[in-house]
């Protein structure tokens, strides 16, 4: 098989399992509330499970335990958001169980678990709180950053990113994933009454996307793993579909808080 064929033998299952994500994800957004608070525990508790078993894989219980719980405490503290510091907990408890009784990996469960959560947090209050505009402009940034770095980086090539953390991703895919998260700023100026601002705060959240997915390669890297799990035919895991989506809810919510702090924005 030439190299060619090998770069796009995975389009196939990538796009049947996209569209099957996609109606999911777009009845979850649509419906909000209790839906998409039950779609975003699933994932969460999904990417807790990969990544405990990414970083011990001979503790298969531990993380389906730690997965399980990970997805029970985003229900606590989205249901409970006036705990205080028991909303806190139930975020950081699962990692940090997952640190103490984990044999690989501890400082990484502690750290990007954590990450998990509150990200997952983020989304629901993002969806919540803003509107359904705002989760859709986040989710479609994501999305369109990430097909048009798929497609112009495996068409054009050129210089690697950050060729010892993510071999694949090239200097043309990630300004093509820019400018796509752009275009969508200026189509969503309106709906999220960011007016010009949207523009700049996309390529951001693009940017932050693609951290999201550098991050998530370095760990898998140094666990020597090619997936965090094949649960997604094309894609790997849960948490390879949506490494980018907690890169850029956590950068949404630093981005609001600026808005608020230095432009007044509510």
């Amino acid at each position: 098989m030439s190299h060619a064929a090998r770069n796009w033998s995975d389009l196939g299952p990538r796009i049947v399992t996209g569209i099957v994500l996609a109606l999911i994800g777009a009845a979850g957004l649509w419906l909000g509330g209790g839906w998409f608070l039950w779609l975003l525990a699933v994932a969460c508790a999904a990417m807790i499970w990969e990544l405990a078993l990414m970083l011990s894989p001979a503790q298969r219980n531990l993380a389906l335990l730690l997965g399980a719980l990970g997805g029970v405490s985003i229900v606590f503290d989205i249901l409970h958001p006036d705990s205080g510091p028991g909303a806190v907990l139930a975020l950081a408890i699962v990692p940090a169980i997952g640190a103490l009784a984990l044999l690989r990996g501890r400082w990484i469960m502690l750290a990007y678990g954590s990450t998990i959560l509150v990200a997952g947090a983020a989304m629901y209050l993002i969806r919540e709180d803003l509107g359904l505009a705002w989760m859709l402009w986040l989710v479609l940034i994501v999305v369109a950053s990430d097909i048009a770095g798929y497609f112009v980086g495996r068409i054009v090539g050129g210089a690697r990113f950050w060729p010892r953390v993510s071999p694949k991703k090239t200097w043309s895919g990630t300004v093509a994933g820019w400018i796509a998260a752009a275009v969508l700023g200026l189509w969503f100026a309106g709906p999220t009454e960011l007016g010009r601002l949207a523009i700049p705060a996309s390529v951001l959240l693009a940017f932050a996307a693609q951290m999201g997915d550098i991050a998530e390669s370095a760990i898998k890297r140094k666990m020597a793993v090619k997936d965090s799990s094949d649960l997604l035919p094309g894609h790997g895991g849960v948490l390879d579909r949506f490494d980018g989506m907690i890169g850029a809810a956590l950068a949404l919510v630093a981005i609001l808080a600026l808005a608020n702090r230095f432009l007044g924005l509510s």
